[in-house]
């Protein structure tokens, strides 16, 4: 469940709250009832992992093939660090 940070517009108390994507927004600041509004910031993120490791090409397949078969998908001896190249270096 992510935390979501509110403003209040009348008296500009800050405050958090930890809730379900599903809930409704909070409508009165804690404080004073006042009408609030919810602040949009960067928050954790998340990164997916694939458990897949070989078979395709690019990063989301394996990343560079260089470190499995010491060339890369477009043969060069060093590590490429553009995802799927595909030859078009």
């Amino acid at each position: 469940m992510p935390t979501y940070t509110y403003r209040c517009t009348a008296c500009g108390q800050t405050f958090e709250r930890f809730q379900r994507m599903s809930d409704a927004p909070v409508a009165a600041c804690p404080d004073c009832g006042g009408a609030v509004e919810r602040l949009i910031e960067g928050g954790g993120g998340f990164i997916l992992k694939s458990g897949s490791h070989g078979g395709g090409r690019g990063r989301g397949a394996g990343g560079c093939a260089y470190e499995r078969s010491g060339q890369t998908c477009c043969g060069r001896s060093e590590r490429c660090d553009r995802p799927g190249c595909g030859g078009g270096h």
